[in-house]
């Protein structure tokens, strides 16, 4: 139990973080931009690629640094998480979703209860996120697990920009995204349609990745 409760301490604090990085540099990026959109998503996403690095290497040897309920799933089918932990780290994920949104806003003098009224709805956009999420799962299950971290970092990073929807990938960034209504938020009408996408590309992502077979290990990397 003890175990248990640090892995999900650790799940709930990295996703609160992860969510305060996202929320708050858009925040930041858009007072500073100019109205300049392609500006502030830039910071946005540049804000987010080294955030998201540094807390999958603080939090990856305690919980797995999933922060994200689609790939605690996987993990759980996959058997590289207790499917008895599977509820509690998504409770955790999307908890702290929240509370890093009310973070950010409290660290820019911002009302913390917010709603979003910025709506997400076209077949592009769960296009985009069905791939973000695809993509996400594929570089996870196939990453080399000492390059992983970058690995993922700039897969997101990427995806920000290739995607129509920015690449949310991630039901607890959903979570946390529908209520702040800022340049990273999603209004609550949008957003069951967004969950679906992405788990359905975490689920075509667990086959494909099977398929092509087991990732490098680390003495096949250093060959």
């Amino acid at each position: 139990m003890v175990r248990l409760a640090r892995k999900l301490l650790a799940e709930g604090l990295g996703t609160a973080l992860l969510l305060a990085v996202v929320i708050g540099s858009g925040v930041m990026a858009e007072q500073l931009s100019g109205g300049n959109v392609a500006l502030a998503l830039l910071a946005n996403t540049l804000a987010t690629v080294g955030g998201l690095y540094v807390l999958i290497e603080v939090f990856g040897p305690v919980s797995g640094a999933h922060f994200n309920p689609a790939v605690s799933a996987v993990m759980a089918w996959r058997g590289a998480l207790p499917r008895a932990a599977l509820l509690p780290y998504v409770a955790v994920q999307l908890a702290g979703a929240v509370l890093g949104a009310w973070l950010a806003h409290g660290m820019f003098d911002l009302p913390l209860l917010q709603v979003s009224g910025k709506l997400r709805s076209s077949p592009g956009l769960w296009l985009a996120e069905g791939v973000a999420t695809f993509g996400l799962l594929l570089v996870i299950l196939r990453a080399p697990a000492s390059r992983a971290p970058a690995m993922v970092a700039a897969y997101i990073g990427a995806a920000y920009w290739f995607t129509a929807s920015t690449s949310f990938a991630n039901p607890a960034a959903v979570m946390g995204r529908m209520f702040s209504d800022s340049f990273a938020g999603i209004a609550p009408d949008s957003a069951p349609a967004f969950v679906m996408a992405q788990l359905a590309g975490a689920a075509l992502a667990v086959p494909v990745a099977s398929w092509l077979g087991k990732p490098a290990s680390a003495t096949e990397e250093r060959r």
